[in-house]
């Protein structure tokens, strides 16, 4: 079956709900195997597509994931770069902000690690944090040097900021993808028991991530309200429905795979001159 990422865009303007949005739909593979087989046709795709990306220089792409504890972040980002040349990728893993980052404004460390020209740049959550994990928790803003959040006023502020932020990427050729990796409540519980009975997976636990189960309800409205702001044209949003992390997989790689076949990509062309040095280099070697 035939994936189309446009059916899972946040379309711009009006409000969007969460709870209108499944976190599982109709797997687009029949069996593990067949799984196996799109998603390596896919990563084939993009290994191709990164190519010539990476050979023009004229675009780089920004492909944002953001989502509950345990959503697939980490797997989704390993399965569908695995076959990308790891010179023309970077993935950066974003935690709490360090003292150093915090004295600086909230888009700071990421435009820091922005990619370059003929790179992927991938963030493993973003400034995103920001208008989510901060506005669940406002006292956070204290270690900001800025007042306790009162109404609506300093989020829309950053909101605004963050649309200014990724409108200049888009004007100076970088393209920017975000996901929110739609999760259920019940299998993030699911998964949280995985991880405590695999000895393997014990590592991956976080006593904090059973804490924020406490505050689904104002995540999500946190991200009702982002998701509704945030997602444009030059930087949409796609909402991933995440339970079924094989499914999820495949939606994400089609929509990386569509974002790079619409810049029209090809490789650099040859000049008549370059052409005549290059008879040159064969009648030598021969």
């Amino acid at each position: 079956m035939k994936i189309d990422s446009r059916d899972f865009v946040v379309p711009h303007g009006g409000r969007h709900v969460l709870r209108d949005r499944p976190t599982e739909v109709k797997p687009f593979y029949q069996s593990k195997a067949d799984f196996r087989d799109i998603l390596s046709k896919h990563v084939e795709q993009l290994g191709e597509l990164q190519e010539m990306l990476y050979a023009s220089k004229q675009y780089a792409l920004l492909v944002v994931f953001q989502g509950m504890d345990t959503a697939g972040k980490d797997g989704t980002i390993r399965h569908v770069m695995s076959g990308v040349n790891p010179q023309g990728v970077q993935v950066f893993s974003f935690g709490r902000p360090s003292d150093t980052e915090l004295r600086h404004d909230f888009l700071w460390r990421e435009t820091l690690c922005l990619p370059e020209r003929g790179r992927i740049g991938v963030f493993n959550r973003s400034y995103y944090e920001e208008v989510i994990v901060v506005r669940v928790h406002p006292e956070f803003l204290l270690r900001q040097g800025l007042e306790r959040a009162d109404g609506t006023r300093i989020w829309q502020e950053r909101f605004e900021s963050i649309i200014e932020f990724e409108r200049h990427l888009h004007r100076n050729g970088t393209r920017v993808l975000k996901f929110f990796l739609h999760l259920s409540k019940q299998e993030q519980r699911r998964r949280l028991l995985a991880r405590l009975d695999d000895p393997h997976k014990h590592w991956k636990f976080n006593l904090d991530d059973v804490e924020e189960r406490r505050h689904w309800q104002k995540y999500i409205g946190a991200y009702d309200a982002c998701l509704s702001a945030t997602s444009r044209p030059d930087a949409p949003w796609y909402v991933v429905p995440a339970d079924d992390k094989r499914n999820a997989r495949l939606i994400v790689s089609q929509a990386i795979i569509d974002a790079l076949a619409g810049l029209k990509l090809h490789y650099p062309r040859v000049s008549a001159a370059r052409r005549r040095e290059l008879r040159e280099v064969r009648r030598r070697l021969k």
